[in-house]
Protein backbone atom coordinates (compact mmCIF):
# COMPACT_ATOMS: atom_id res chain seq x y z
CA UNK A 1 0.00 0.00 0.00
CA UNK A 2 1.35 3.37 -0.97
CA UNK A 3 0.43 6.89 -0.99
CA UNK A 4 1.51 11.79 -4.80
CA UNK A 5 -1.34 13.73 -6.10
CA UNK A 6 -2.59 12.25 -9.36
CA UNK A 7 -4.48 14.74 -11.51
CA UNK A 8 -5.64 17.91 -9.81
CA UNK A 9 -3.83 21.19 -10.28
CA UNK A 10 -0.91 23.17 -8.94
CA UNK A 11 -2.07 25.24 -5.99
CA UNK A 12 -1.55 28.98 -5.76
CA UNK A 13 1.88 29.37 -4.17
CA UNK A 14 1.71 29.45 -0.35
CA UNK A 15 -2.09 29.16 -0.27
CA UNK A 16 -1.72 26.11 2.01
CA UNK A 17 0.70 27.61 4.58
CA UNK A 18 0.23 24.74 7.05
CA UNK A 19 1.70 22.14 4.65
CA UNK A 20 5.03 20.51 5.50
CA UNK A 21 7.39 18.52 3.30
CA UNK A 22 9.10 15.82 5.36
CA UNK A 23 12.51 15.10 3.92
CA UNK A 24 15.43 12.76 4.45
CA UNK A 25 18.80 13.47 2.80
CA UNK A 26 17.06 16.31 0.94
CA UNK A 27 14.52 13.97 -0.66
CA UNK A 28 10.80 14.40 -0.09
CA UNK A 29 9.36 11.40 1.75
CA UNK A 30 5.95 12.42 3.06
CA UNK A 31 3.55 15.23 3.72
CA UNK A 32 2.60 16.64 7.09
CA UNK A 33 0.94 19.71 8.55
CA UNK A 34 1.73 22.25 11.24
CA UNK A 35 -0.77 22.04 14.11
CA UNK A 36 1.20 24.11 16.62
CA UNK A 37 4.29 26.23 16.09
CA UNK A 38 6.37 23.37 17.50
CA UNK A 39 4.41 20.30 16.29
CA UNK A 40 3.75 18.66 12.91
CA UNK A 41 1.24 15.84 12.44
CA UNK A 42 1.97 13.07 9.92
CA UNK A 43 1.82 9.29 9.36
CA UNK A 44 4.01 6.99 11.48
CA UNK A 45 5.20 4.93 8.50
CA UNK A 46 6.93 8.04 7.10
CA UNK A 47 9.79 7.46 9.52
CA UNK A 48 10.09 3.85 8.32
CA UNK A 49 10.78 5.06 4.76
CA UNK A 50 13.39 7.66 5.74
CA UNK A 51 17.16 7.19 5.69
CA UNK A 52 19.45 6.93 8.70
CA UNK A 53 21.73 9.56 10.17
CA UNK A 54 25.37 8.83 9.22
CA UNK A 55 26.70 8.76 12.79
CA UNK A 56 23.76 7.82 14.98
CA UNK A 57 22.30 5.24 12.60
CA UNK A 58 18.78 6.33 13.53
CA UNK A 59 16.03 7.07 11.03
CA UNK A 60 15.40 10.80 10.74
CA UNK A 61 13.23 13.40 9.04
CA UNK A 62 13.69 17.12 8.42
CA UNK A 63 10.63 19.38 8.30
CA UNK A 64 10.40 21.97 5.51
CA UNK A 65 7.76 24.67 6.02
CA UNK A 66 6.76 27.63 3.84
CA UNK A 67 7.61 25.80 0.61
CA UNK A 68 5.92 25.72 -2.77
CA UNK A 69 8.73 24.37 -4.95
CA UNK A 70 10.69 21.98 -2.74
CA UNK A 71 13.54 21.72 -5.28
CA UNK A 72 14.29 25.44 -4.99
CA UNK A 73 15.84 27.26 -2.05
CA UNK A 74 12.95 29.67 -1.60
CA UNK A 75 13.73 32.48 0.84
CA UNK A 76 10.53 31.87 2.81
CA UNK A 77 11.29 28.19 3.48
CA UNK A 78 12.04 27.13 7.04
CA UNK A 79 14.03 23.93 7.56
CA UNK A 80 13.65 22.60 11.09
CA UNK A 81 15.08 19.46 12.66
CA UNK A 82 12.93 17.12 14.73
CA UNK A 83 13.63 16.98 18.46
CA UNK A 84 11.42 13.97 19.19
CA UNK A 85 9.23 11.51 17.29
CA UNK A 86 5.97 10.56 18.97
CA UNK A 87 4.55 7.55 17.16
CA UNK A 88 1.22 6.27 18.37
CA UNK A 89 2.14 3.94 21.27
CA UNK A 90 0.61 0.90 19.55
CA UNK A 91 2.29 1.40 16.16
CA UNK A 92 5.59 -0.37 16.87
CA UNK A 93 3.86 -2.98 19.03
CA UNK A 94 1.59 -4.08 16.18
CA UNK A 95 4.42 -3.75 13.66
CA UNK A 96 6.70 -6.08 15.62
CA UNK A 97 3.84 -8.54 15.96
CA UNK A 98 3.34 -8.47 12.18
CA UNK A 99 -0.27 -7.36 12.62
CA UNK A 100 -0.61 -5.20 9.49
CA UNK A 101 -4.35 -4.75 9.92
CA UNK A 102 -3.89 -3.03 13.28
CA UNK A 103 -0.74 -1.14 12.21
CA UNK A 104 -2.69 0.89 9.65
CA UNK A 105 -5.27 1.83 12.29
CA UNK A 106 -2.62 3.64 14.37
CA UNK A 107 -0.43 5.00 11.54
CA UNK A 108 -0.08 8.45 13.08
CA UNK A 109 2.88 10.41 14.46
CA UNK A 110 3.61 13.78 16.02
CA UNK A 111 6.92 15.52 15.34
CA UNK A 112 8.18 17.81 18.09
CA UNK A 113 10.34 20.43 16.39
CA UNK A 114 13.76 21.47 17.72
CA UNK A 115 12.77 25.11 17.34
CA UNK A 116 9.46 26.88 16.94
CA UNK A 117 8.32 27.69 13.43
CA UNK A 118 8.22 31.40 12.68
CA UNK A 119 4.58 32.09 11.83
CA UNK A 120 3.97 34.48 8.92
CA UNK A 121 1.98 34.57 5.67
CA UNK A 122 3.99 31.60 4.35
CA UNK A 123 3.84 29.45 7.50
CA UNK A 124 0.66 29.09 9.53
CA UNK A 125 -0.90 26.63 11.95
CA UNK A 126 -4.05 24.78 10.91
CA UNK A 127 -6.69 24.20 13.55
CA UNK A 128 -7.69 20.61 14.30
CA UNK A 129 -11.33 19.54 14.75
CA UNK A 130 -12.74 20.50 18.15
CA UNK A 131 -14.67 17.31 18.81
CA UNK A 132 -14.95 13.70 17.71
CA UNK A 133 -16.99 12.83 14.65
CA UNK A 134 -16.65 11.82 11.01
CA UNK A 135 -17.25 13.77 7.81
CA UNK A 136 -20.13 11.96 6.07
CA UNK A 137 -20.02 10.14 2.74
CA UNK A 138 -20.55 12.11 -0.51
CA UNK A 139 -18.82 15.22 0.88
CA UNK A 140 -16.14 16.66 -1.42
CA UNK A 141 -12.78 17.28 0.24
CA UNK A 142 -9.29 18.25 -0.91
CA UNK A 143 -5.92 16.56 -0.56
CA UNK A 144 -2.59 18.25 -1.39
CA UNK A 145 0.99 17.05 -1.60
CA UNK A 146 4.33 16.83 -3.36
CA UNK A 147 3.97 13.13 -4.11
CA UNK A 148 4.11 11.29 -7.43
CA UNK A 149 1.95 12.74 -10.24
CA UNK A 150 1.70 9.38 -12.01
CA UNK A 151 1.90 5.86 -10.57
CA UNK A 152 4.70 4.85 -12.95
CA UNK A 153 6.92 7.85 -12.12
CA UNK A 154 9.65 7.52 -9.51
CA UNK A 155 10.24 11.12 -8.51
CA UNK A 156 7.96 13.34 -6.46
CA UNK A 157 6.47 16.59 -7.75
CA UNK A 158 8.57 19.75 -7.31
CA UNK A 159 5.56 21.96 -6.60
CA UNK A 160 2.50 21.49 -4.41
CA UNK A 161 -0.51 19.98 -6.17
CA UNK A 162 -4.06 19.50 -4.92
CA UNK A 163 -7.06 17.51 -6.05
CA UNK A 164 -10.69 17.09 -4.98
CA UNK A 165 -11.97 13.73 -3.78
CA UNK A 166 -15.40 12.47 -2.74
CA UNK A 167 -15.81 10.54 0.50
CA UNK A 168 -17.32 7.05 0.43
CA UNK A 169 -19.35 5.21 3.05
CA UNK A 170 -17.73 2.87 5.57
CA UNK A 171 -19.48 -0.08 3.92
CA UNK A 172 -17.96 0.77 0.51
CA UNK A 173 -14.49 1.14 2.07
CA UNK A 174 -14.80 -2.06 4.08
CA UNK A 175 -16.02 -4.08 1.11
CA UNK A 176 -12.73 -3.42 -0.70
CA UNK A 177 -10.18 -3.21 2.11
CA UNK A 178 -11.93 -5.66 4.47
CA UNK A 179 -10.00 -6.09 7.74
CA UNK A 180 -7.50 -3.39 6.79
CA UNK A 181 -10.28 -0.82 7.14
CA UNK A 182 -11.44 0.13 10.63
CA UNK A 183 -14.55 2.37 10.53
CA UNK A 184 -13.93 3.47 14.12
CA UNK A 185 -10.85 5.46 13.11
CA UNK A 186 -10.72 5.56 9.29
CA UNK A 187 -12.43 7.17 6.32
CA UNK A 188 -11.92 6.74 2.58
CA UNK A 189 -12.44 8.52 -0.73
CA UNK A 190 -13.32 7.46 -4.25
CA UNK A 191 -10.31 6.88 -6.49
CA UNK A 192 -10.42 7.85 -10.17
CA UNK A 193 -7.72 7.78 -12.83
CA UNK A 194 -7.40 11.56 -12.50
CA UNK A 195 -8.13 12.26 -8.82
CA UNK A 196 -6.34 10.60 -5.93
CA UNK A 197 -3.22 10.68 -3.81
CA UNK A 198 -0.13 8.56 -4.44
CA UNK A 199 3.29 7.70 -3.01
CA UNK A 200 4.79 10.70 -1.22
CA UNK A 201 1.48 12.18 -0.06
CA UNK A 202 1.12 10.03 3.05
CA UNK A 203 0.77 12.09 6.20
CA UNK A 204 -0.86 15.03 4.41
CA UNK A 205 -4.23 16.42 5.53
CA UNK A 206 -7.58 15.66 3.94
CA UNK A 207 -9.26 19.07 4.13
CA UNK A 208 -13.05 19.03 4.47
CA UNK A 209 -14.83 22.36 4.98
CA UNK A 210 -11.45 24.08 5.61
CA UNK A 211 -10.61 21.70 8.48
CA UNK A 212 -8.20 18.74 8.46
CA UNK A 213 -10.57 15.79 8.81
CA UNK A 214 -8.31 12.98 7.68
CA UNK A 215 -4.64 12.02 7.43
CA UNK A 216 -3.61 10.18 4.24
CA UNK A 217 -2.21 6.72 4.96
CA UNK A 218 -2.61 4.29 2.05
CA UNK A 219 -4.02 3.39 -1.35
CA UNK A 220 -3.31 0.60 -3.86
CA UNK A 221 0.35 -0.42 -3.78
CA UNK A 222 0.67 -1.34 -7.45
CA UNK A 223 -1.41 1.43 -9.03
CA UNK A 224 -2.46 4.30 -6.78
CA UNK A 225 -5.09 5.56 -9.26
CA UNK A 226 -6.79 2.18 -9.66
CA UNK A 227 -10.54 3.02 -9.35
CA UNK A 228 -11.18 -0.28 -7.58
CA UNK A 229 -9.26 0.84 -4.49
CA UNK A 230 -10.41 3.83 -2.40
CA UNK A 231 -7.79 6.07 -0.80
CA UNK A 232 -7.75 5.61 2.97
CA UNK A 233 -7.22 8.18 5.74
CA UNK A 234 -7.14 8.12 9.50
CA UNK A 235 -10.00 10.09 11.03
CA UNK A 236 -8.06 12.76 12.95
CA UNK A 237 -10.85 13.39 15.45
CA UNK A 238 -10.52 9.79 16.71
CA UNK A 239 -7.01 10.66 17.92
CA UNK A 240 -7.68 14.05 19.52
CA UNK A 241 -7.19 12.78 23.07
CA UNK A 242 -3.81 11.25 22.21
CA UNK A 243 -2.69 14.39 20.33
CA UNK A 244 -3.66 16.65 23.23
CA UNK A 245 -1.94 14.35 25.72
CA UNK A 246 1.36 14.34 23.80
CA UNK A 247 1.38 18.08 23.16
CA UNK A 248 0.31 18.79 26.73
CA UNK A 249 3.33 16.95 28.08
CA UNK A 250 5.69 19.18 26.15
CA UNK A 251 4.13 22.59 26.78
Amino acid sequence: MESGIVGGKEVKAHSRPYMASLQSDGDHKCGGFLIRKDFVLTAAHCLDTSTSEPQAGRKYLEVVLGAHNIKKKETNQQRIQVRKYFMHPNYNKYKKAGDKEKVYAVDIMLLKLKSNATLNKFVKVVELPKKKGKTPASVKCKIAGWGKRKPDKQEASNVLFETSVTLLSDSECGRVWQNYYDPACMMCSKTTKDNTFCQGDSGGPLMCNTKPSGLAIYTSQDECNNPQYPGVYLNISAFLDWIKKVMGKTD
